[in-house]
This record gives structure tokens, sequence and C-alpha cells, in this order.
């Protein structure tokens, strides 16, 4: 057999399964966070200038606070079409790149010696992603920029639908 076998004290009872009950559905499994990055402050990047102005914000609240910054990017996922012989298309998810240049770009900024931080990537809805980065790190606050433009206008900005749906305090840097 490999590897270690530890026996366990004879004082320490081990529950075992009642056959008579049904069984419990199994948990969702919970994303490992770095304890030292509890109650820190979530910031939304994408390398945007009001990212950009979000991120200053965030590390200067970070530091005052003593408290870990955790840097999220949302990965665009594309939707590709991939034909596999006469088979129907099927759909397949390719990754952004973006966090990894974005990953890089943060590792050599001065600026960031100040607090600790740590960058997480996430593929899905912005505003959903956010607040479970928020929810799994028990974030204080979660900052973002604003969106400029005209697909803020139409679509609702992102900033927007946060604050209205976050269960932790929403920071908007204009």
């Amino acid at each position: 057999m490999a590897g270690h076998e530890f026996s366990e004290p004879a004082d320490r009872k081990r529950q075992v399964a009642d056959p008579t009950t049904t069984p419990r559905a199994a948990e969702e499994p919970r994303h490992p966070c770095d304890p030292a990055f509890r109650h820190g402050v979530v910031v939304g990047f994408d390398g945007s200038t009001s990212s950009e102005r979000a991120l200053a914000y965030a590390i200067g609240m970070a530091h005052r606070s003593g408290s870990g910054l955790i840097i999220v990017h949302v990965a665009n996922r594309l939707p590709t079409t991939v034909w596999a012989g006469c088979e129907p298309p099927v759909f397949v998810d390719v990754p952004d790149h973006r966090t990894e240049v974005l990953g890089l770009e943060l590792a050599c900024a001065d600026y960031l010696t100040e607090v600790p931080w740590i960058l997480v990537e996430r593929g899905g809805d912005i505003c959903h992603e956010l607040e479970e980065v928020g929810r799994e790190y028990s974030a204080d606050a979660i900052v973002v920029g604003s969106t400029q433009g005209i697909v803020g206008r139409i679509f609702g900005s992102v900033a927007g639908r946060l604050a209205r749906r976050a269960q932790r305090p929403v920071i908007v840097i204009p």
C-alpha cells in the first residue's frame, strides 16, 4: 500500500451513516480561498481606463484598511462552432488570453507593492462572477469602474446591475 496509514485514536468516535435515512444531496463544492484575503477588497479589472481608476481606488482602500486586494478579471468566452464529421455542431468555450497579459502587467506594476494581491480569472456574467468572488472571500466591498459609451446605455452598465443585486457595498468609480 502506498502512502502512510495513521491509526485513529480510540477516544475519537467515527460518525457512521444511518442506512434508514435518505441520503442528502451533496453540497456544492466551494472554491478554496486564501485566508489572507478574507474580508478584502474585490475589484473588477479588464485593463480599460475606468477599471484602472477603480484599481487605483481599491489599492488605496485595501492599504488603508490593512486588507488584501482581490483583482478579478472576467474573461470573455467566445462560442465557437466545431464540426466533427456529420455530427451536429458543438459549442466550445475558447478562453480569452487577456488574463495572462493582465497578470504579467500587474506583476510588473510598482503601485501594487503596497498591498498583498491576487488575480482571479472567471468566465461568465461579469456581475454574477464579481458577486460570487465577493461572497467566497467575504469581501468588505466591490469596486468597479463606470461603463462608458453607448453599449452601457443600451444594455445597462455592469456597475448599475451589480449595485442592484450585490449583497455587499459596491463602489463605482467614474
